[in-house]
């Protein structure tokens, strides 16, 4: 996703003045808090106070702040652009659509609204807009380094690859130290030994000052040596990444365990009625196994919308549990969804993605980690279709252990050891047998990456009616398909069907021995799905 590093810890630090004592956040509060008092309509105190909330993340009060701001007369791109990217925070999704379209009528001249507005865009799947406003803020605000990695993060989303390169290229002669952009690189094209960035690689994953980082570079080194067919490399590589990462892994085990207990406990609950909604489709899974492949040959068809991966679901179920959890995903909030009034889950998520129902008859939302909500999902939409993607367990493990899914602690600090690996596959493996056992057929299907790859017209036909839309052979035709792909498969999913990827674990020898092992002692089929 684009980042917005660039814009200042907030404009009010930039204004404030010093008080005795205080960081410079504390003075712009101080000073605007007195202007505020003084008269309690002054519109530039309360955008100040909004944005200070805001950079908190107090968006509920940086909200606050800034409708009355709107109230008091400022109808500015600066306050639609911040109101907009609080609501996001909020997931109140229509609202924030509301403000930005807004923002854009107000058509923004500084680089840091600009930018700020390319970002909200972005996390709203306006990716086209989003795009025109990074490129606006990089002609206003050339020097900047974070203004021209956005620009071409957002060049990735649309396919132009080149044009990102150039970019990302670009935001490292601004700023040499940028890591992001520098691993940014190597995934948008094939590496070669003529044209790749191995020494720069090497050097700062040796000055890399913290595991965050080394995890990053890492991965980037193991995906160059991937493309120079040096397996044994890249997994020696992959294992120095994931060095630092592993200590990250205590406490995730255990939250991990929690889920999967929660989420069968999810498949018992008492029926009752949910929300009518026909369009959501919801494509889910483990990463790296083909969601996105799927995703983008079913959203070739001309009455489906692709709506991206939408925290839509998870927020909603957050909201209805009420947990004092700060985590959206976790046992608690599993089991208080599970005893709370479904129909309002799915209003909830209807509301927040009417924008896409609009936009076609069926709408994908493609959130692989939305697995943990089968059972939910089918209680607050009953109505809805859910697509389980699997893959054969060793290519399915190794295509989560080779890409950086987090770059911090995270509900994927699974993929950090291969151990843990098998231990999350059997678990999720175990998982899907019980979704296929409790939940009806007509609402939940699974789709093995094999088969896709082996007979892609089968799987779009199998798939097509079980979504209940007619056939339309564009679908065949999914590498034609322009829509921004915001995704780590982006360059994958442009490019014709290939079959490499089927079995590519074998490729690895005694490498891919301990994954192996591993998943075999938890009682796991290694060979599952694979041609003879």
């Amino acid at each position: 996703m684009p980042c917005n590093q660039a814009l200042r810890k907030s404009e009010a630090v930039a204004n404030g003045r010093t008080f005795g004592g205080m960081n410079p956040l504390q003075a712009a509060r101080a000073r605007w808090t007195q202007a505020l008092a003084a008269n309690p309509n002054d519109r530039e105190a309360l955008l100040q106070l909004g944005l200070i909330a805001a950079d908190e993340g107090q968006f509920g009060q940086a909200a606050t702040a800034f409708a009355r701001a709107h109230a008091a007369g400022l109808d500015d791109a600066r306050l639609h652009t911040h109101f907009a990217k609080a609501l996001m925070a909020l997931m109140h999704i229509e609202k924030a659509q509301q403000h930005a379209a807004r923002a854009l009528a107000a058509a923004p001249k500084d680089a840091r609204t600009l930018d700020t507005l390319g970002v909200v865009l972005t996390k709203l799947q306006r990716h086209d807009e989003a795009l025109r406003c990074f490129k606006a803020a990089a002609e206003r605000e050339p020097k900047a380094a974070s203004i021209r990695f956005n620009l071409a993060s957002s060049l990735q989303f649309v396919g132009r690859l080149s044009e990102a390169e150039a970019a990302f290229r670009k935001t490292l002669a601004l700023e040499p130290g940028n890591v992001r952009a520098l691993v940014a690189i190597p995934q948008l094209a094939k590496q070669t030994p003529e044209k790749n960035l191995i020494p720069q690689l090497k050097a700062a994953f040796a000055a890399a000052p913290d595991a965050t980082r080394q995890l990053l570079i890492g991965h980037a080194l193991a995906k160059t040596y991937e493309d120079l067919g040096q397996d044994a490399e890249a997994m020696a590589w992959l294992a120095a990444a994931k060095r630092g990462a592993k200590s990250w892994q205590g406490e995730a085990a255990k939250r991990d365990a929690s889920l999967f207990e929660a989420a069968a406990r999810t498949l018992s609950a008492r029926p009752a009625a949910g929300h009518a909604a026909q369009a959501p489709i919801f494509i889910i899974g483990l990463p790296r196994t083909g969601t996105t492949l799927t995703e983008r040959i079913l959203t070739s068809h001309p009455d489906i919308h692709s709506a991206g991966e939408l925290n839509d679901f998870s927020m909603a179920a957050k909201r209805v549990a009420a947990t004092p959890t700060r985590a959206v995903l976790d046992a608690a909030t599993l089991d208080a969804a599970t005893a709370a009034d479904p129909a309002h889950i799915g209003r909830l998520y209807a509301e927040t993605t009417r924008q896409h129902a609009q936009s076609k008859p069926r709408f994908i939302d493609k959130m692989p980690i939305n697995f943990f909500y089968a059972a939910l999902i089918h209680r607050a939409l009953p109505d809805a279709r859910i697509i389980a993607m699997r893959r054969n367990p060793m290519d399915a493990c190794l295509g989560n252990y080779r890409h950086p899914l987090a770059v911090a602690p995270s509900l994927y600090d699974y993929a950090h050891d291969l151990q843990a690996l098998a231990r999350y596959y059997a678990a999720f493996d175990r998982f899907m047998a019980a979704c296929r056992a409790a939940l009806p057929a007509d609402r939940f299907t699974e789709v093995w990456y094999e088969d896709v790859v082996s007979d892609t017209e089968t799987e779009a036909r199998r798939l097509l009616n079980f979504i209940g839309v007619g056939w339309d052979a564009r679908v065949i035709s999914f590498q034609e398909n322009a829509a921004p792909i915001p995704s780590g498969s982006f360059a994958q999913a442009r490019a014709p069907l290939y079959a490499t990827s089927v079995g590519r674990w074998r490729r690895l020898g005694e490498a891919a021995a301990p994954l192996a092992a591993a998943l075999t002692q938890e009682g796991v089929d290694i060979n599952q799905r694979l041609p003879d």
